[in-house]
This record gives structure tokens, sequence and C-alpha cells, in this order.
């Protein structure tokens, strides 16, 4: 089966402990403890299956036991497994979060074997499986922003990614610097909250309309910009639009912008307008951190 979209980065178990009152440095307090199938990659594919899409996942997995069954969960959900690289030297990726009534409260991102894996997770798209240099793949691509600086750059010069519809997820904000390799490149989108805009531009911003209409200024193809409660923009070409999204009670932070990344793009495969996409987008990640499945 031919994918729909390929996503790029992590796929790894999301350890998440939740709890329902505020929480500070050094708190204890009861709560529930998950573990569940996550990194970016892995959180845009789950998204893009329940819109219908069928996304196939390009990482970095070891042959361990917690990978095995990491493939196992992906497969059954009917993500295509068929192109990770699996290592049988590195282990499995994890990813464990702290959450509170107050947000994210600290986080730790273990992606070694993803970092150490390199290239060698693309060698599908180079090796005629998906693609070549002679003939790139021409269709949609979500690409981690947490990626390394070096496979950023590769990927931003690469014939591999000429033809394609490059889609790039939210980077954390430490990391948000790396994405400047993308600057610049003819069909990258830019999807980052109104911090990793200023980060970009190396200033603050107090609305997402001046930052979607800065990284624009600076050559970003397009770009869309987030802020939590607040309006969002969207900017191609020097044109913005915005939207509102909607009021809900916020119950999980870990996730929701690769679930409005996910949600817009499949919003324009199924050809809604840039205006209406937009606006679906911010209510799928509003579902999503009230605790629903978007859909």
């Amino acid at each position: 089966m031919k994918p729909d979209i390929l996503c790029i980065g992590s796929v790894l178990w999301d350890i998440i402990g939740r709890a329902s009152s505020h929480m500070r440095s050094g708190s204890d307090v009861p709560g529930r403890i998950t573990r569940l199938p996550g990194g970016v990659a892995m959180n845009i594919a789950m998204t893009l299956i329940n819109f219908g899409l069928t996304p196939a996942v390009l990482s970095a997995i070891g042959r361990d036991a917690q990978g095995d069954e990491l493939v196992h969960e992906a497969a059954g959900l009917g993500i295509i497994t068929d192109y990770l690289y699996r290592s049988d030297d590195l282990p499995t990726d994890a990813y464990m979060a702290i959450e509170g009534a107050n947000g994210l409260i600290a986080a730790i991102a273990d992606a070694h074997s993803l970092e150490q894996a390199g290239t060698k997770i693309l060698r599908a798209l180079s090796d005629g499986t998906l693609g070549s240099d002679t003939v790139p793949w021409s269709g949609l691509v979500a690409l981690d922003g947490n990626l390394t600086r070096d496979l950023l750059a590769d990927i931003a010069k690469s014939p591999l990614f000429t033809a394609s519809d490059l889609r790039v997820a939210p980077a954390s904000p430490g990391k948000a610097e790396r994405l400047l390799a993308l600057v610049g490149h003819p069909s990258a989108t830019l999807y980052v909250n109104l911090e990793e805009a200023g980060l970009l531009c190396q200033t603050t911003f107090s609305t997402a309309t001046d930052g979607a209409a800065a990284l624009s200024q600076r050559g970003v193809h397009r770009v869309l910009v987030t802020d939590g409660g607040n309006l969002a923009a969207e900017c191609l070409a020097g044109d913005i639009c915005t939207a509102q999204p909607p009021e809900v009670l916020v119950t999980r932070v870990t996730g929701a912008g690769d679930t409005f990344m996910a949600a817009h793009i499949a919003s324009e495969v199924q050809g809604m307008t840039r205006q209406a996409a937009l606006v679906r987008a911010l209510n799928a990640a509003a579902t999503y951190v009230s605790g629903e499945t978007p859909s």
C-alpha cells in the first residue's frame, strides 16, 4: 500500500504523568501515569489516521522488546511501518513528561537512537523504495523539527525532497533555531508557536500575526503560528489569514501541536480552503487538549 504522507522523525514511547492539581518544582502529588506510542512523527501519524489518511513512519526503533511492541501498536492502528530503520545496537527511544493543572512542568526526551541513526532513517527515500535522487518522493512529508541540526540541514539541500510538499512539525523551543536550515526552502511550511517564531527571528512577538508576517519576510515559504488560546495566524507569500481557537478546559498539552499540524494537513488534502483548514486544525487541537480524540 502506498502511503498518503511520510512522517519522518521520532517514534517512541511517551511516559506521561498527569495530576489535576497545580504543581511546582519538587511537588509530590497523586495522579495518573500512562505509557502510549508517541514522538512527533508518531503523534502526527496517529492523528492523520483519525482523519482517514494512510501515513508511513520513517524513524529509528530498536530491535528490543519495547521496539517490537511499539511497531506492533503502530501497525495495529493502520500506520505503515515497513520503512522503519530497526537497529540491533540502539535501544528504542522514550519521552517522559510531568503535567499539572498549570500545564507542562518538566519533560525529558531520550531520542539518542534517532539522533545516532541519522540519515539511515531516510534510506527508503534514496534506494528506490519510495524515491531516489533522480525520481524523488513527490507527495506530502511531515518532518519532525526536533531532528538534529545536521540532519535538518541535509534534508534542506537534499535532492530527495525537491519534489515534496514539506511540512515541518513544531520543535521544542530549545531546538527552534534548528529550523533556520529550512528558511528559504521553496516548499517548506513551518508550524510553530509564538515563542518559537520569536526565537527564529531573534526577537519576541506580541501576536501570532506579527510572528507570521516576520517569518514570511525572512524567507519562509509558508508559516502557521499558534499562541495557545489566542488568535492564530497563517501566512503564505505575504497573505495572512487568522482564526480564534475555541475555549476549552485544558487537561493535557503534550502532542497538541502535532495534532494541530496533522489536522491542518488532512483538511487541505480533503480540499478545504486555507481559512477553513486553519479553523478545523484549531478545533482539533482544542478537542485534543480537552481530553477527547479529534476527528
